[in-house]
């Protein structure tokens, strides 16, 4: 979507001299925008800036007419477009509530305004056909318009039957206690919320441990490292150490790597990244969007990388311009005549074959793998950086080209395979000796045997800016649930720890420790 946005600058550019090359940073601006329904005729009157609304008025407007001219939605536009059809075609509402007369949503509480407000649409005034599983000490996603008081919208427009289900089934006994020790002190919750019963008995010595303070971060990621190495070794595929941020997590993998323990920070990855899938998955996309150039040129060059042949893709859209042929055709036609008899050329013409209105795209991506194959194992120049991370990245193409036949059918279409591959992250599946290193936000929804939470000091969690907005405030209430979350990950011990200093600040041990229960009030 940033190219996208790119060419949409570039053509807002020419219309007023207020835009420029800075405004091609502007995604999150329109995304959040379109997460609070705002559309682009509206998003002048709708941000306090007057300058950034002038800028936002070209810039916005040009994003959804290029996203037009690719075929293509950003995630933030199902929503809006949806809405936008809803709210002016009252008749779809009405189809859709009779084709779904009963609505489930899971995970409520992460819901946003406009999620929220699509599901009113949906529903409609009907009190008997929705259901929603929801836990207000679990809303971690503030910043993606998560609110406490969705819980109490819901209840205020749908006076549903409340039914809580306290009980615990993953923690220990004495995680439960801490949990519930944790999140008594947030002022917002749901009223009359009775607190967690677990369901496991005490687990006993060892369930929950606070390492003694460390001097500096540096040590106490060495500390956790060598913790792990002696307490865990051989089960390195059942630990976990979880950080408020990021940073953290960094030099966590670096201590663990001088312990000689692999260890892997999970994180989504959009994208494929060496030359062989980025070709793949490029022509699938052009096959599927002939007009989209940025697939052209990106396909021009891995298969330059691959192959060493270049293919000029300014000709080919030239070409494809004045003969209105499709760019996947005049790619194919252009790179058949640079080629000369051999496996390159087979595979170019299996495009042909199999990706004609995308037919046989599954059976295309076999016959590109086979030839990835010859490639990596042959001695020749190509084989070198291009497939610097190709293993693991067909091993993870080839898990999610199953994943997704066995959910959707192996006759499942172009468009709705790639749809299904955009949603999912491409990132290669860790090793099972590795230890996993998560943020808090992305551990969310998980469990694991032995979590480590490291970084418990003020100004790390909670941050530093909950802790400037007060300690009655929804931004430190958010905090606090981080750390629900985090401790609750654990299914059989927690270890947690914290230093004195972080960057070369001393900072004070963070008052989740005290809330918890783990040593005196400050």
């Amino acid at each position: 979507m940033e190219s996208i946005l790119a060419d949409a600058v570039d053509n807002a550019k020419r219309e007023s001299p207020v835009v420029s090359d800075l405004d091609k940073k502007t995604l999150p601006v329109i995304l959040r925008l379109k997460g609070l329904l705002v559309f682009p005729q509206e998003c002048k009157q709708a941000l306090k800036d007057q300058e950034m609304g002038e800028r936002m008025s070209l810039v916005y407007p040009a994003y959804e007419r290029e996203l037009a001219n690719h075929n293509a939605l950003d995630f933030a536009s199902l929503i809006l477009r949806t809405y936008e059809l809803f709210e002016r075609y009252p008749a779809f509402c009405k189809r859709y509530r009779a084709v779904y007369p009963f609505v489930c949503v899971d995970e409520f509480q992460d819901t946003n305004d406009a999620q929220y407000r699509l599901l009113r649409h949906l529903v409609g005034d009907q009190e008997k056909n929705l259901f929603v599983v929801a836990d207000d000490d679990q809303i971690i996603y503030q910043w993606n318009g998560a609110s406490h008081k969705r819980i109490g919208d819901l209840a205020a427009d749908y006076h549903p039957t409340v039914m809580q289900l306290p009980v615990n089934y993953r923690c220990p006994a004495e995680i439960v206690t801490l949990a519930n020790n944790l999140i008594r002190h947030n002022f917002l919750r749901t009223k009359a919320k009775q607190p967690l019963v677990p369901y496991q008995g005490d687990a006993g010595a060892g369930t929950v441990r606070l390492l003694p303070v460390f001097n500096s971060e540096r040590a106490e990621a060495k500390g956790v490292a060598g913790d792990i190495r002696a307490n865990r070794a051989d089960q390195l595929n059942t630990v976990v150490v979880l950080a408020r941020t990021r940073r953290l997590l960094i030099g966590l993998g670096e201590a663990l790597g001088m312990e000689g323990i692999p260890s892997a920070i999970a994180q989504r990855k959009d994208e494929f990244e060496s030359a062989p899938l980025v070709w793949l998955h490029s022509m699938l996309r052009l096959a599927n969007s002939e007009r989209n150039r940025q697939m052209l040129a990106a396909i021009c060059g891995s298969f330059k990388q691959l192959t060493g042949v270049e293919v000029d893709d300014g000709e080919i859209a030239a070409d494809a311009e004045a003969s209105e042929q499709g760019l996947l055709r005049g790619w194919i036609k252009q790179a058949e005549r640079a080629l000369g008899d051999g496996p390159a050329r087979k595979v170019v013409g299996s495009a042909a074959k199999h990706l004609g209105g995308g037919s046989d795209f599954l059976h295309f991506g076999e016959d590109a793998v086979a030839w990835f194959d010859a490639l990596a194992q042959g001695d020749n120049e190509q084989s070198g950086e291009a497939f610097a991370r190709y293993v693991e990245e067909r091993e993870v193409w080839q898990s999610l080209v199953k994943e997704i036949t066995w959910a959707l059918g192996p006759e499942l279409g172009l468009e709705a395979f790639l749809h299904e591959l955009q949603m999912r992250s491409k990132e290669s599946i860790p090793k099972s000796d590795t230890v996993r290193l998560f943020t808090i936000h992305a551990s969310k929804g998980k469990e694991f045997d032995h979590v480590y939470l490291v970084g418990l000091v003020e100004d790390e969690l909670p941050s530093f800016q909950s802790i400037r907005k007060g300690d009655r405030s929804p931004e430190m209430e958010e905090e606090r649930r981080n750390c629900f979350v985090a401790i609750t990950r654990t299914s059989k011990s927690l270890t947690i720890s914290y230093a004195e200093t972080y960057r070369g600040w001393r900072k004070q041990p963070s008052r989740f420790l005290c809330e918890m229960g783990l040593f005196g009030k400050k």
